[in-house]
């Protein structure tokens, strides 16, 4: 199924990692791929049930060469996933780094970085196994907040499941440039440039029963940050056209 092996930097190409269009933005580097899971949580998990296509978003946390994926014992993928036949799915990642607004409605575009894991998906048993990677989502979210909270008992363990995909086919895409309007758009009365794109957390409020302070790790992920200065791979220039429309963001 390989078209290139695998290697300590980069993940196998197989066709279903290797885009059919705008293939110089793919990446199959382990290092921009993990870099990309590890920045969010936020996580869509793609299955087929009863020949109709699912998309469910859920959280997801990476171990080495693993994405674990939370759900609930009763749930639909975790049930496919029961068993050695696993579930076949599709784990896909995005995040946006800015809006592209050219002079042109045609050519506006969308600076990101994405991941999309294709495998089969397999419920975790093993105890060991599942506290891993449940303490792995919970600090997936908050980093350090599985050692500050009481873990789960039993009871919770038995309503929590946990599903595993192998990091084996999975691909990295991304825009990282300028706005491109074509030559004859250029003098337009129009803005053109890059809106960043950011996310940010609130004031903490506590909880009525909340009787100790602010965790620093609380402090460190909720103070405020200057929005990031983009800084685009290249300046595509004028005349790009269709390459970096609103059509390309795949």
């Amino acid at each position: 199924m390989s078209t290139v092996p695998d290697s300590d930097t980069s993940y196998a190409r197989t066709p279903r990692t290797t885009p059919t269009r705008y293939k110089d933005r793919a990446t199959w580097e382990r290092e921009a791929i993990h870099a990309v899971l590890d920045a969010t949580y936020l996580c869509h998990l793609g299955f087929v049930v009863d020949g109709a296509p699912v998309v469910l978003p859920t959280i997801h946390a990476r171990v080495g060469d693993r994405v674990y994926v939370h759900g609930s014992t009763g749930s639909r993928p975790l049930r496919g996933a029961r068993g050695e036949q696993g579930l076949p799915v599709c784990l896909t990642v995005t995040l946006v780094d800015a809006l592209v607004l050219t002079k042109s409605a045609f050519n506006h575009s969308v600076n990101f970085r994405s991941v999309v894991a294709h495998g089969t998906a397999y419920q975790v048993t093993d105890p060991e196994e599942l506290t891993v990677a449940l303490d792995a989502l919970v600090d997936q979210v908050v980093p350090g907040r599985s050692a500050e909270v009481r873990p789960a008992n039993a009871k919770e363990l038995a309503a929590t499941a946990v599903i595993r995909l192998d990091l084996d086919e999975v691909s990295a895409k991304s825009r990282n440039d300028l706005a491109a309007d074509d030559a004859e758009d250029l003098d337009l009365p129009h803005w053109a440039g890059l809106v960043p794109v950011t996310s940010g957390y609130g004031t903490p409020l506590p909880d009525a029963s909340t009787t100790v302070p602010l965790p620093a790790n609380l402090r460190a992920l909720t103070a405020p940050r200057p929005a990031p200065v983009p800084v685009p791979d290249s300046d595509p220039g004028p005349s790009a056209g269709a390459d970096d429309s609103t059509r390309s963001a795949g």
